[in-house]
């Protein structure tokens, strides 16, 4: 079996106002190749923690994670190479205009400016960007149009493993589905790898091969979605994704969000 990433017992502290946060608390994960795969939790649970370190950007206190074979620790530089990360909050100039930003971006990654142009609008058209506007200035684009900008910046570097990071939160109905579709698009075909966070239920069960739930810096339990459902399913009839948390941590899903911020 070929993994995108694996973590094992992956573990993260933080001081916060003298007072000690064990964000994660022994992770392990596995990812296939080609799946998308669900980390789903409340706010507040190690979620985004735990992207930060898979994308280079945190090191963790114990445990390791490796991206295709290579520690994001000792291999920082190539595992970059691999991966790109779209967060709830993208930054951009929001002076500049959509396009402008998008060539600072390949310019980074040191593609020339006519590659990256036949590339910005390939990848415009896949993510639904309106190629008039692509000249107009970021701060003038909607939370769900900055988005799939953020996303068309991502995949101009064509990594093998995306990370999203609750990347509808905030979104109008319309935008979500539209991001929601573009996700998908992204795995069947561009044959993207992708590991997603994200608080929404139905998110998580319409989007995902394989989700991991967890809660209070651990997961509780993880697996195919219909495997997970069809775990309650004596009990419960037709259960949903909130009566899959609420068995396995205890608590609702809006009691859990109550927990993560008291212990924040």
């Amino acid at each position: 079996m070929s993994y995108a990433l694996t973590a094992e017992n992956i573990k993260k502290v933080f001081k916060k106002n003298k007072k000690i946060v064990h964000a994660l608390k022994g992770i392990d994960i596995q990812i296939r190749e080609g799946e998308i795969y669900g980390f789903l939790g409340p706010n507040g649970s190690g979620k985004s923690t735990f992207i930060r370190i898979a994308s280079t950007l945190l090191i963790p206190d114990a445990g390791e994670i490796k991206v295709f074979g290579y520690d994001v620790v000792k291999e920082a530089t190539k595992v970059q190479r691999l991966i790109n990360r779209v967060s709830v909050e993208a930054s951009f100039f929001k002076k500049l205009s959509a396009i402008e930003n998008l060539l600072f971006a390949a310019g980074i990654h040191g593609i020339s400016k006519k590659e990256a142009l036949k590339k910005i609008y390939a990848i415009s058209e896949r993510v639904g960007l309106d190629r008039e506007r692509l000249n107009d200035p970021l701060e003038d684009f909607s939370r769900g149009m900055q988005q799939k900008v953020a996303i068309a910046r991502a995949f101009m570097t064509e990594p093998k493993l995306m990370l999203l990071d609750e990347p509808t939160t905030g979104l109008d109905p319309r935008a979500k589905r539209e991001v929601q579709s573009l996700i998908m698009h992204m795995k069947e075909k561009l044959g993207a790898t992708i590991l997603l966070t994200t608080h929404d239920m139905e998110e998580a069960e319409k989007l995902c091969n394989y989700v991991a739930i967890i809660h209070k810096g651990r997961i509780i339990v993880k697996g195919h979605t219909e495997e997970l459902k069809a775990m309650i399913s004596h009990r419960v009839k037709n259960p949903t994704f909130e009566d899959v948390f609420m068995e396995f941590t205890g608590v609702s899903f809006d009691e859990a969000e109550y927990e993560e911020a008291e212990s924040a």
